[in-house]
């Protein structure tokens, strides 16, 4: 998969996605990843990428032609990869919001172009005519859209085949059958008289699974009961 991240603030960006899982998957050559500085794409001598918005109002907004330029311009140059496959998203706290299905979904593809919202956010002609969809990590704002593509990628690439040591823990994750994991244990087996549940040390699988499945049910409907009621 190729991630394009555009942005103001590349260095958000970059740091961590050159730590653990996200860095062995671009060694690995499951992820080629790219990040781009937006005033890259201006044709102003002072690279100016906002102004006001029409009708008033506080802050600045996005311009548009940075970011169509930016777009285009990586659909023309990013080889082996048709225009038609690449989507584009725009992290924006008005966008749908990210949850595991989504992120499996967006896993599948072979192309995104991320774009990151700044200021009051962008022009609307962006949303209208070139962004695929947009999409928030939750219900609250960031200062910019950088770290929210941070987790995004996150999200998506650690569901890309061969990126995680073990392919069974993203089946075992949080909301992937719309509950959240239940507890784990290690080792020592008693630490400060706290003891493991007797059942994981049963070796009995069968059983064990049974308990996890409870025990999954039972934080889902203490921390997140909404999660049972969709």
């Amino acid at each position: 998969m190729r991630i394009d991240i555009i942005t103001l603030f590349p260095d958000i960006c970059r740091a961590p996605l050159n730590e653990s899982m996200m860095k062995r998957a671009q060694e690995n050559g499951a992820l080629d990843l790219h990040i781009h500085n937006l005033r890259d794409w201006t044709s102003d001598k002072h690279r100016v990428v906002d102004d006001a918005p029409f009708g008033g109002g506080q802050g600045m907004v996005m311009k548009p032609d940075p970011i169509f330029a930016a777009v285009e311009d990586l659909r023309n140059q990013t080889p082996n990869v048709k225009d038609q496959t690449s989507k584009v998203i725009l992290m924006s706290a008005t966008g749908r919001r990210l949850d595991q299905a989504l992120a499996i979904e967006l896993s599948c593809e072979s192309h995104l172009i991320l774009v990151c919202g700044h200021y009051e956010g962008v022009d609307h002609r962006v949303v209208e005519h070139l962004i695929d969809e947009e999409i928030s990590i939750g219900d609250y704002v960031l200062t910019n859209g950088a770290i929210a593509a941070v987790v995004l990628v996150d999200a998506i690439v650690r569901l890309i085949p061969g990126v995680l040591g073990d392919e069974q823990s993203a089946h075992d994750d949080s909301f992937r059958e719309g509950l959240l994991e239940g507890p784990q244990y290690t080792r020592p087996a008693e630490f400060r008289s706290w003891k493991v549940p007797e059942i994981l040390l049963s070796g009995n699988h069968g059983e064990i699974a049974k308990w996890r499945k409870e025990q999954a049910k039972k934080r889902t409907r203490q921390n997140r009961p909404d999660l049972l009621r969709e």
